[in-house]
């Protein structure tokens, strides 16, 4: 349940930003040259947060570690092919500092071609390299939490475990920033993994029947990133919904209609909880326009 639009596109720009100056950010350190123009870029630019300290970005041991990052960093386009690259990476250079830099570039590949089941293998690939990844912790927690079913003999330990990776991504995200990407993008980053992780706790607390709890998880999730999931928002409408609270329940369910389209699904559960809130609260729906909207308008 991504803002999966959103995603893709503040993910596509810090990876082109990202990437494209990590090659050189990644040259070993121990040829005596001066920095190299991709150095630095890879530094905190104004009003951004300097890495903590003792931390740095990853850089080759040597030459030929660097050259072999240079050429699997190249199949980028292609995320089957740069996933191969970086297994065999991997292989060859071990204890490499640049292995996560290549998992997490074939990571937003395959989320941007939408494939779920790589995303999820590859996101485990990445944090056996870098346990503290907020993004792979919550793609893998995502994962979970909307995969497990009720009848699973080990559901319970399953959301345990997503909701260990997801608070570790809350408590991990300001850490684990892209290093040469314009502020604005980083705070757009570390608000959209924020946002999704309180989605996921909201979710496995709906699933627990914690509803007060979840209600202040989807709220903390909507208030994280300032493009709403109508997802969150319509989920939030359901948890207040549990506890009774209908008035606050049918202004968001109203909100969630507002967010999404009839005929999509989460549009037809969106305004299928608002009609129950109406009749329960004795409400009235939104009235309908007066006149239609010029074509051009009309939703797709």
């Amino acid at each position: 349940m991504k803002q999966a639009a959103i995603i893709l596109g503040v993910l596509v720009a810090i990876m082109a930003m990202a990437i494209s100056g990590a090659a050189q950010a990644a040259a070993p350190a121990n040829q005596g040259q001066a920095p190299a123009q991709g150095q630095a870029q890879a530094q905190p630019a104004a009003g951004q947060a300097a890495a903590p300290a003792g931390k740095r970005p990853p850089q080759a041991k040597t030459q030929p570690e660097f050259d072999a990052y240079k050429a699997a960093v190249a199949n980028q386009n292609d995320p089957a092919a740069l996933e191969k690259a970086a297994d065999d990476f991997a292989a060859k250079f071990p204890t490499s500092e640049l292995t996560p830099l290549l998992y997490r570039a074939t990571m937003r590949g395959y989320q941007a071609a939408n494939n779920n089941e790589k995303l999820m293998e590859v996101s485990q690939k990445l944090l056996k390299s870098d346990p503290d990844d907020p993004e792979a912790l919550v793609n893998v927690a995502e994962a979970i939490a909307e995969q497990v079913h009720e009848t699973d003999l080990d559901k319970a330990q399953k959301y345990e475990e997503a909701r260990k990776d997801a608070q570790k991504a809350l408590q991990t995200v300001d850490n684990n920033v892209p290093s040469g990407v314009a502020p604005e993008q980083v705070d757009a980053y570390k608000g959209l993994l924020r946002s999704n992780a309180y989605s996921i706790l909201g979710t496995l607390d709906f699933n627990d029947e914690k509803y007060a709890e979840a209600e202040a998880n989807f709220r903390k999730s909507i208030d994280a990133f300032p493009q709403p999931d109508p997802v969150v928002v319509l989920r939030l409408a359901l948890s207040l919904d549990k506890q009774n609270k209908y008035p606050e329940a049918l202004k968001e369910a109203n909100h969630a209609v507002d967010l999404t389209q009839d005929g999509t699904a989460a549009g037809k559960l969106a305004r299928q909880e608002r009609d129950r809130l109406v009749a329960l609260t004795g409400g009235a729906k939104p009235a309908a326009p007066s006149t239609p909207a010029p074509a051009g308008n009309q939703p797709h």
